[in-house]
This record gives C-alpha cells, structure tokens and sequence, in this order.
C-alpha cells in the first residue's frame, strides 16, 4: 500500500460514510492473521499501518529474558540490546520484519477488509433508515413466493412476508407491485430483515392517512378499527369540524376514496361508522347496517344487550358471527344480540344474567367487605398503639422520677474517683519495679 492507497481510502470513506479508522483497525488484525497463514509463522507478530503513508510495518514480538529456552518467543539480553539499547530483562522487542511478497498478500487483504467494512456500514445505514420506519407504509414488487414466504423487493433492500402476516384470501403474483406495512425490522447476521405485513389493522389505517387528506391534517381522527383481513373491516371515526361529516369525507364522492383503499385491499369490506361518546349510540353505529331497536348497558362490565327487528336479527349478527365479533372489538364491549320476539320473552332475572348486573354486586359486597375489614383492622391497630404509647408513657415516668431521686452528678463523680485510684495503683506497681531494678 502506498500514499495513493490512503487517499482513495479517505474519498471511499467519506462517500459510504465509514470512519477510516475502523478500515484500518480491522486490517491491521487482518494482516497478522494472514502473515501467520501465508508464512507459517506461529511467533507473536505485531503489524502497524502508517495512516498517513500507507507503510507497513511487521514486527516480531519476543520477551528478553537471560536464557533462551524458546527461539520463536524469546530473545536474549545481548541480541536485544543490538535492535534497542533501553530494552532489558521482562521487556518486550519489537524486531522488524520483512517478509517476501508480503506486499501482494497486503492488497489482497486490504481489498477484502475495504469491501467487507463498506458492506458492514451499508447494512448498518439501511437498518438505521428502515428502523425508523416501523408502522410505516412501503410499496414493493412481489419477487418470487414460497411455502411460506413472500418475497417483496423494496428497491434497496429484500422484504419478507411470513405466512402469519398474509392474507388467505389474497394473491400474490411475482413482478406485482403492492402496499405493505413495515411490521418489524431485524438486524440479522447478514442484512437487515424487513417483516411486512397486508394483514395488520394498522395497514388499513395507513391507506386511509394516504388518501384522504382531513386524516392526515388531524380534522378527522380514526377512533379505533377492527378487522378480519380479506374479509371485512370496521372503522369508527369523528370530526373535530362540526362542518365536515367523517364518514362523508372518508367514503368520498361516489364512494372514490374508500374504493380506492378497497382495491388496495384486494376487495375487502370496509365499514365506517361515525363514533360517538354515548355508548348506546357507538354500539347501534357499530353493528351497522342492521337497525337497532334498543341498547342496554352495564357500563361497570361493559356489557350490553342489543334489541332488533325478528328480520334484523341475522343481519345484525352477520355470517358466521362476523358482525357482531367486528362490532365487539371495535367497542371493546361484549355484545348480546336478541330480537324483539327473543326480548320480549325475557324476564328481568334472565336480562340480569346477560348483563351480569349480579356480578357486579356480588364484586361490591366483597369489595366492600373487605374495606370493612381493613377499617377495623386499621381501628385495632391504633387501639394497640394507643395502648403501647400509653404504657410506654407510664414506664418512662416512673424511670424518670425514680432517677430524679438520684444526684446526677454522683455517677460521674464514681467514675473519676475509680479512674484516679487505678492511675495510683499503677503508678505505685512502676516504682516497685524500679527498686527492684
């Protein structure tokens, strides 16, 4: 390597965006690596690269000791001396190295380490970008599909759709551009692995923010969705402009908008409710399109039993369930569907159990209870505290008033009394060993 090497190193750098330093930190370690291997050389080597030159420099390691007992290792006092005077015994010689064709095995190395390093920074760089894009929407281009993958191309990088995050409905055909979500994004061994998904409910409320400007400007606010990918979806939104109807705006003239994101979908169902504060009303709106005669509610379970027309009933419930499944989630309230007739028919003790109203009272009572118990707990607690610091009290007055009898100043006077005949005692036992010496 020579000057010109490190020139291109400092351009090559500065356009991938990596710090010269980790190149040449990571060829150094490469070069003994390749130095031991190429040379079958197993003594300690030690290789510095100039980062201004480009030199290189190769370096025997060896301990100076009196006695050389291992010749790859160790290297005596005498001949020590000869490369440094300062060196002595325990010291560490540094005897340069010149190895043949050495320069050759450099470059190849030194390419290697270049490509691998840049590799490394661009796989780091694309993971930064994509990391910060999660929940966000992508358009790809189906590449090829599996058993169980989809393989997306995003341009710059490979995406994957897992089985979980597709759906069954859906056809995925190779070279087809499609909308994703960025589901996750990994940082694996080898580059960074992009997880899509066309199932998640929030690809739906990324489509809606793309084509219908209100949401995106914050006028219109998605409430909360609920979804069965491929087959149907339920959107609860609100206006925060009396002027402007959400579900108008969201639908679009002649249904444009909202087909738009169906097409995306691939055919999808999506119903948009508008949400609303009072319960009874939500719920109505959400098992939409079927006419609700009368909701009930337990707002302390979120519990609710609904009322239609006999012919409604099926409606309201939807296929397989699906209506009301949809309407649930998108709630969060349990839903009990009856029709009138079934209505009718009911006694109050059976409207009870569906709204579970005895539930909630056998939880108060116990709740109750135990308040109960824990205020005469507490009660008893400070009686006994009360009676501690009271007899606390009494014991502490007795032992002051039975001191209070006592001079104060005579314990003191008992302790230096006792301290100047031990000083005597000992000053008397230092004089009789002195006579007797």
């Amino acid at each position: 390597m020579n000057k010109d090497f490190m020139l291109a190193l400092d351009e090559l750098c500065k356009d991938k965006n990596v710090e010269k330093e980790i190149i040449l930190d990571a060829l150094e370690k490469a070069l003994v690596k390749s130095y031991q291997k190429n040379y079958d050389n197993q003594e300690n080597v030690d290789v510095v690269i100039d980062h201004d030159t480009g030199e290189i420099g190769v370096y025997a390691l060896k301990e100076v000791v009196d006695e050389v007992v291992d010749n790859i290792n160790q290297i005596s006092v005498k001949d020590a001396k000869e490369v440094d005077p300062t060196l002595f015994v325990g010291d560490t010689a540094r005897i340069k190295l010149v190895p043949k064709n050495f320069g050759r095995v450099a470059a190849q190395t030194a390419r290697n380490i270049v490509i691998q390093k840049i590799r490394d920074a661009q796989r780091e760089s694309l993971f930064g970008d994509y990391l910060d894009r999660e929940n966000e929407l992508i358009t790809g281009s189906i590449q090829r599909v599996d058993k169980y993958n989809v393989y997306v191309n995003l341009d710059r990088i490979e995406g994957i759709v897992p089985l979980k995050e597709q759906v069954a409905t859906e056809q995925y055909i190779p070279n087809e551009r499609m909308k994703f979500l960025i589901k996750e994004v990994r940082n694996s061994g080898k580059d960074p692995q992009i997880v899509l998904s066309r199932s998640s409910e929030n690809l739906v409320t990324r489509l809606f923010e793309l084509e219908i400007p209100e949401i995106t400007d914050g006028i219109i606010e998605i409430y909360s969705i609920s979804r069965e990918a491929g087959s149907r979806t339920k959107m609860a939104v609100f206006s925060n402009d009396e002027t402007i109807d959400a579900v108008g705006a969201c639908i679009g003239y002649k249904g444009a908008r909202v087909n738009t994101i169906v097409d995306a979908l691939q055919g999808e169902k999506i119903d948009i409710i508008n949400y609303s504060n009072d319960i009874e009303t939500f719920i109505s709106n959400a098992l939409s399109p079927a006419d609700i005669i009368e909701v009930i509610v337990n707002e302390k379970n979120k519990k609710s039993l609904v009322v239609v027309e006999d012919d409604q009933l099926s409606l309201a419930i939807g296929k397989e369930g699906q209506n009301a499944r949809l309407a649930a989630r998108l709630t969060g309230w349990k839903i009990d569907i009856k029709s009138k007739l079934e209505f009718d028919n009911l006694s109050e003790e059976e409207i009870d159990e569906i709204l579970a109203v005895n539930e909630v009272e056998e939880e108060s009572t116990l709740e109750d209870s135990l308040d109960l118990e824990k205020e005469n707990l507490k009660d008893t607690e400070e009686e006994n505290l009360e009676d501690n610091l009271e007899e606390s009290t009494e014991d502490e007055s007795l032992q002051i008033s039975e001191e209070s009898d006592q001079d104060p100043y005579e314990e003191d006077l008992d302790e230096l009394e006792e301290t100047d005949q031990e000083l005597e005692e000992s000053d008397e036992e230092d004089l009789s060993e002195e006579d007797e010496n």
